[in-house]
């Protein structure tokens, strides 16, 4: 692997690490979060031959991350459940911890707060960037599919070649997220209890919002760079060039990740959404 590729993956492992998971403990949709002590492995040393999408990637990272922990044995790993060629659904992660089986799903997710008085649960209110999912929808999802699926039948067969007691696996979740609240609240200390509150890494607005950026700098990461902590060392355009950049996005419906280079050299992230 080239230089440039190393480092590109580096820095997007690094923004992994440092992702805060969305919550801990048993506080969300009564779905146990995941607990271990944080990586001293900072650097990812593993090949990765071709361009997986970001989800994908992100299963690597986790991958590689637990691997490092000497009372972590990986057992299995994408196990694909089928009933007569016909796929049922994927586990993600069989594991040891301290020798206690545990079914592991890995979730990473960017999700924007809109505000409605559709619900009484903040739950309800973080969207992807393109309307296209939820985190209620994807709770709902572990909680009323993936989780099932580790006892339907199908799966027993797998589960029983591993060296584990089946009647004692524990399943809980690996969800790290970043969040972004409105523009005009950006002032507002946001209240997204049970979630974390470090989730909170930056805000959205829509291109007619972007008038008070003017004199900045921008600069559009490609997807997969969504998960890398901004720095100063990129191209950075001028609002005029941006601003034509961005209409191509927003045409195909697609709410570009874009990085803000303010005069005083602070770097905000900031989706800008064509909804």
């Amino acid at each position: 692997m080239n230089p440039n590729k190393l480092k590109e993956i580096q820095s997007r492992y690094h923004g992994f690490l440092e992702t805060p998971f969305l919550w801990h403990g048993r506080g969300v949709f009564d779905l146990i979060h995941f607990s271990n002590e944080k990586s001293k492995t900072g650097v990812f040393t593993l090949t990765i031959d071709k361009n997986p999408r970001l989800g994908k990637l992100v299963e690597r990272f986790v991958s590689f991350e637990l691997g490092q922990c000497p009372h972590i044995d990986i057992l299995a790993e994408n196990i694909q459940i089928q009933q007569e060629k016909i796929t049922l659904g994927e586990l993600d992660c069989i594991l040891l911890q301290k020798n206690i089986p545990i079914h592991l799903e890995v979730v990473y997710k960017f999700y924007l707060f809109v505000p409605t008085t559709e619900s009484d649960s903040p739950l309800h209110n973080w969207i992807g960037p393109n309307k296209k999912d939820s985190l209620i929808q994807k709770l709902t999802k572990l909680k009323e599919k993936q989780f099932p699926l580790l006892y339907q039948k199908e799966t027993l067969k797998y589960l029983k070649k591993l060296p584990i007691d089946i009647t004692s696996i524990k399943q809980q979740v690996y969800f790290k997220a970043q969040l972004f609240i409105p523009l005009k609240q950006r002032k507002q200390h946001a209240a997204i209890t049970p979630l974390n509150q470090n989730c909170i890494v930056g805000f959205y607005c829509k291109k007619e919002e972007l008038s008070m950026f003017k004199s900045d700098k921008f600069f559009i990461p490609k997807k997969h760079d969504w998960l890398v902590i901004p720095h100063q060392h990129v191209t950075w355009t001028n609002f005029k060039i941006f601003e034509s950049t961005l209409q191509t996005f927003l045409n195909e419906q697609n709410s570009p990740l874009c990085w803000v280079k303010k005069s005083n050299g602070e770097i905000i992230k900031l989706f800008v959404v064509w909804w």
